[in-house]
C-alpha cells in the first residue's frame, strides 16, 4: 500500500513519441512519392531529347570496342523501359541490330533490369504513401492476389501482350510481392513474347520466310487471346457487380 502511494504515477511521456512520428512519417512518404513522380516525369520527358531505338539503330560509335555492345544495349534498353518507351520498338531494335539469339537474350536482360529499377524506385519511394489509400473491391482483390500469389500473378501478367509494362511494375511494387519472385517471374514471363518480337524484326527483311510468318502469326494470335481474356474478365466483373 505504502509502495503504491509513494511510487510516482506512470509517465505518459512515451505516448507523444508513439503518435508524433506518424504525421512526420506520412509527410515523408508523400515527399518520397513526389520525388518518384519527378523521376518518372524526367525520364519520360527525356525522350523528347533522345530516342532509345535511334541510339540503338545507330550502332556503336566509331572506335568503341565491340565488347561494349552488350552492356550499352542493355543499359539503353533498361532506361528506355523505365522511361515508358514501348518495349515492342526496343525488341524490334534488338532483332535488327543483334539478330534472333543475341537480341532475345539481351532484350530479356534489359527488360528485367528495367523492371527491377522501376519496381525498386516505386517500392522505396511510393509504396508507403499510396498503399494506405487502396480502395475499391477490384483494387483490393488485385492487391491481395499480387501479395498472396506474387510469382504466378507477375508471370501471367508478363505473358499477355498489350498490357502496359510499366503499370505492371508499379502495381507489383505497391503490393506485397517480394523483389526476387517479381524479378524471376518477369524474366521468365517476358521471354516468349520478347523472342517473338525479336524474331519478327530480325526476319523482317525476308517477309516470306518461315521465321517471319511464324512470329507474326504468334503475335496476332496472342493479341486475340488477350482481347478475348479482357472481354471475359470485364463480363465477369459486370455480372459480379450486378449480382
Amino acid at each position: 500500500m505504502l509502495e503504491t502511494l509513494t511510487s510516482p504515477p506512470p509517465s505518459d511521456s512515451t505516448a507523444p513519441h508513439e503518435t508524433a512520428p506518424r504525421p512526420r512519417a506520412a509527410r515523408a512518404a508523400w515527399v518520397r512519392l513526389g520525388v518518384l513522380l519527378v523521376i518518372f516525369a524526367a525520364l519520360a520527358g527525356s525522350l523528347l531529347l533522345w530516342s532509345p531505338t535511334a541510339l540503338l539503330d545507330g550502332g556503336l560509335p566509331a572506335g568503341l570496342p565491340g565488347y561494349w555492345l552488350a552492356p550499352v544495349f542493355v543499359a539503353v534498353y533498361a532506361v528506355g523501359t523505365v522511361a515508358f518507351f514501348p518495349r515492342p520498338a526496343l525488341n524490334a531494335a534488338a532483332g535488327l541490330l543483334l539478330g534472333v539469339q543475341q537480341g532475345t537474350v539481351l532484350a530479356v536482360l534489359g527488360t528485367t533490369i528495367g523492371a527491377g529499377m522501376a519496381f525498386g524506385l516505386a517500392r522505396w519511394l511510393g509504396r508507403d504513401a499510396l498503399r494506405p489509400h487502396l480502395r475499391g473491391r477490384l483494387v483490393l482483390a488485385l492487391d491481395r492476389r499480387f501479395t498472396e500469389q506474387g510469382f504466378r500473378s507477375v508471370f501471367l501478367l508478363r505473358l499477355l501482350p498489350g498490357l502496359p509494362f510499366q503499370a505492371g511494375n508499379l502495381g507489383a511494387a505497391f503490393s506485397g510481392v517480394p523483389f526476387l519472385p517479381f524479378i524471376v517471374a518477369t524474366a521468365l514471363g517476358v521471354t516468349p513474347l520478347t523472342a517473338v518480337y525479336v524474331t519478327a524484326a530480325a526476319t523482317s527483311r525476308e517477309p516470306g520466310s518461315a521465321g517471319f510468318l511464324l512470329s507474326a502469326g504468334v503475335i496476332v494470335l496472342l493479341f486475340l487471346v488477350s482481347g478475348v481474356a479482357a472481354v471475359r474478365g470485364a463480363l465477369r466483373r459486370r455480372r459480379a457487380a450486378a449480382g
